[in-house]
């Protein structure tokens, strides 16, 4: 059938195809690396924020401390606690030489500022900037933060460290987890498969303890129980339809060879029992495939695919009445199968029987060739979707209309293939009608 899903749909599917020890690894180094850069940036965000008050409350006690002394003695320039601090104090008649040499610092207000700079040497220097501007005198408090700076640098070096040493950690935890969860799942699959063509399965529950892998081989115990009975169910009523039906089934051959044996018949009398006898074998011949079908064997023979389909050929040239078309055969006669006739008699005669019901004229060509036959037709042909579900079982083509069948006869032909290992398949014609393929394995 044509492929139809879209790209989108075709990337989720592999998405969800992953296998499950690869999912548990992938979501444990997810966490862990989700949980440990979450930790660091929690961590930073908390130091600085800290960090950031413990400054702002040192320089705000020093400048107002600075102020205090300052307008307890104006003659003399205040001293500082602090060491790492610089304090200036202006006087109105300094505003002017303050706007000349530190514009910058006339333009803030009052508060707490954050001053990147370089010192008298040319490296970079951080620092805080406490400003208090009142109309007798400016006070600015500087803080240099710049080894605070390099600090935060070495600790945020150390955070990005431990995020891969985590994320690392977690990935090897990720798969120690996954090979411990999975370990029973992958010695159950590996049983499965070790059970693999068995008719008489056994227990696997008897291996696993009582969890949820035990719980899944019991259910899976239970399942293939009763799978097992279904199975023999349907192959002893396979085998009993297929005992009962040959007592009749030899019954009429016999009858009819000895019907046939008599002299003086009547032409159309003895058409009718070479009509009944063909009918009788190709019974015969479906109920064998079906039961080698239902056991999943291989019948054993030598078969000559030209002498089989001179038969089915026959058997439908005295069915045609007045329907003007013309069945024959042509090309090499002497290709041989490995394989029952009954079981080529059904997938060749399911083939050439479609093509003879639904090609109302002209010619159906069964043609021979080293390794394959085709069956030619010069019916209406096929649309795309009978091309595509010619196969299925129960469906009927577009030109079926009210003809009789269950539209199983191809996929019992195809089960067939599978079953000996041949291929088959349906094209157009190269005008009109229907060619179809039955290539065999050929040793």
């Amino acid at each position: 059938m044509p492929e139809t899903d879209s790209p989108r749909r075709n990337r989720r599917q592999l998405r969800f195809r992953r296998r499950l020890r690869t999912r548990i690894i992938l979501s444990f180094f997810l966490l862990g690396t989700g949980l440990t850069a979450l930790f660091a940036y929690l961590t930073d965000y908390t130091r600085q924020r800290v960090e950031n008050q413990l400054v702002e409350d040192v320089m705000n006690r020093n400048i107002d401390e600075y102020a205090r002394r300052f307008y307890a003695n104006p003659a003399k320039n205040p001293d500082l606690p602090v060491q790492q601090i610089r304090a200036y104090v202006f006087t109105p008649d300094k505003f002017d030489r303050v706007r000349e040499e530190r514009p910058e610092w006339v333009k803030l207000p009052n508060g707490n500022h954050n001053i990147s700079d370089v010192d008298e040497s040319g490296d970079p220097l951080v620092y805080k900037l406490a400003v208090r501007k009142t109309p007798e005198a400016w006070f600015f408090l500087a803080y240099d933060i710049s080894g605070t700076a390099s600090g935060q640098r070495q600790f945020m070096r150390a955070i990005y460290l431990s995020v891969l040493i985590f994320s690392a950690l977690s990935l090897v935890v990720g798969w120690w987890a996954a090979s411990r969860v999975m370990s029973p799942v992958s010695e159950l699959a590996a049983r499965l498969r070790s059970y693999r063509g068995s008719s008489n399965p056994k227990p696997l529950a008897t291996h696993f303890p009582e969890d949820e892998v035990g719980e899944l081989a019991k259910a899976l115990d239970d399942y293939a129980a009763r799978l097992t009975e279904v199975v023999q169910r349907d192959r002893e009523f396979n085998a009993d339809v297929s005992h009962e039906l040959r007592t009749p089934l030899a019954v009429i051959r016999g009858a009819t060879e000895l019907l046939l044996a008599r002299p003086g018949l009547d032409e159309k009398v003895e058409q009718r029992l070479f009509r009944i006898q063909r009918a009788e074998q190709q019974c015969t011949d479906l109920i064998g495939s079906l039961l080698l079908l239902s056991r999943n064997e291989r019948g054993q023979g030598n078969t000559l695919v030209a002498r089989v389909a001179e038969q089915l050929l026959d058997a439908h040239r005295a069915q045609l009445g007045n329907k003007p078309l013309i069945l024959r055969m042509e090309g090499e006669s002497g290709l041989t199968v490995d394989a029952p006739e009954s079981a080529v008699s059904v997938a060749l005669g399911n083939l050439i029987g479609n093509a003879v019901k639904y090609t109302l004229e002209g010619d159906v060509v069964v043609r021979l060739m080293a390794d394959s036959v085709e069956v030619i037709d010069s019916g209406p042909g096929l649309s795309p979707e009978d091309a595509a579900r010619l196969f299925e079982r129960g469906y009927r083509g577009t030109h079926a209309g009210h003809s009789q069948g269950g539209g199983i006869g191809l996929s019992i032909v195809s089960r067939l293939c599978e079953l000996y290992g041949w291929q088959v398949g349906v094209r157009p014609g190269e005008t009109r009608g229907v060619i179809a393929t039955l290539k065999f394995t050929i040793d």
